[in-house]
């Protein structure tokens, strides 16, 4: 199973070599090391050709201002293997960052897309672990389409298959994501019925510094505007393609929750919100609100056997919020007020 790290930069010199060197200090070595570098004027392309030029692993593809879709684009194109990682230019990998990825991708062949947690440094140094152990988050297909539910974590700590991003890219709407891109990777695995599943230790250094074009920003009401109306143009765009009918797909929202391995209580309460808004008859959705609250308990029994006394992984008693997907009101469709250091490419 071969594996390729795509680094998208754009005017991030001071930074961009500790994510090149981070991605070569891999226990596990990537095949393939491709920095997109998106028409900078800061000096980065002279470094990247002075420090890597010479390094077989890694590709550096100089080209135009586009923004981050367009180098999500290119540098998948340009690649060839199995497992496709990304990484913003402005961070870090943790040195067993893809042995522990390759793991579950070994472990579990069903397995599509692997995120993992992360902790910021530099201008703050804080921990973002909202699990408190590994998990398979099953698929969300129907949850993405009927909730615009966003499961995943920043560009830096997420890794997909191949086969899954062929089905989404290259994506034609650079423009409306010169910024933000991860969204476009994060719904559209969904949408394309990729199994997600959560690393729990954090393995991605996430840098807080002053030119982060997100994180800690306030979003004017144009802007957030905007994006609502890209959100919209994507999903119409994904749907179409995949042939989905999304008012017949809710109608097995019932089956699609119990490919959630333990799933939490906000969890069930997403689903039975999609059970609500379907055109089933009473009778129907009597029977799948059954079926998935007995997933639930289940489950949850399971979890506190093998746990012992110790409090059921299904209740999530985390020291931080859960997953703010899984929160009330807090969907990509309903609010902006997703974790703000998901965001921070420059256009």
């Amino acid at each position: 199973m071969t594996t390729a790290c795509v680094i998208s930069n754009y005017n991030y010199a001071r930074f961009v070599g500790d994510a090149v060197d981070s991605a070569l200090a891999q226990a596990v070595p990537f095949d393939e090391i491709i920095v997109i570098d998106d028409g900078s004027t800061d000096g980065s392309v002279e470094l990247l050709a002075s420090r890597y030029a010479q390094h077989q692993a890694v590709q550096i593809v100089c080209k135009d201002n586009a923004g981050q879709l367009s180098c999500f684009n290119e540098g998948f194109a340009r690649t060839t293997a199995d497992i496709v990682f990304f990484l913003d230019a402005d961070d870090m990998y943790e040195p067993n960052y893809v042995e522990q990825a390759l793991e579950v991708y070994d472990r579990d062949p069903a397995l599509d897309f692997v995120f993992c947690q992360h902790r910021r440094f530099g201008q703050q140094d804080r921990l973002q672990a909202r699990f408190s152990q590994d998990r398979d988050l099953g698929y969300s297909v129907i949850l993405t389409a009927c909730l615009r539910e966003w499961i995943g974590a920043p560009t830096s700590c997420l890794s997909m298959r191949r086969n899954v991003l062929e089905k989404i890219l290259p994506l034609p709407f650079l423009e409306a994501w010169r910024t933000r891109a991860d969204d476009c990777l994060v719904f559209g695995a969904s949408l394309a019925g990729a199994r997600k599943y959560c690393l729990a230790p954090p393995l991605v250094r996430y840098r807080v510094h002053g030119d982060n074009q997100f994180f800690g920003r306030s979003q004017e009401a144009c802007a957030v505007y905007r994006r609502r109306l890209a959100i919209n143009v994507l999903f119409e765009h994904l749907e179409r393609k995949f042939g989905y009918n999304v008012e017949r797909l809710a109608e097995v929202h019932h089956r699609e929750f119990r490919t959630i391995a333990s799933p939490t209580f906000r969890q069930l309460l997403k689903y039975v919100r999609v059970s609500r808004g379907c055109r089933i008859s009473h009778f129907r959705r009597l029977s799948c609100l059954a079926d998935m609250i007995s997933h639930f308990l289940r489950t949850a029994l399971a979890s506190q056997s093998r746990a012992g006394d110790a409090a059921s992984p299904s209740l999530d008693h985390e020291s931080t919020p859960p997953l703010r997907v899984f929160g009330p009101r807090e969907s990509a469709a309903n609010s902006d007020a997703r974790p703000t250091e998901h965001r921070r490419y420059a256009a």
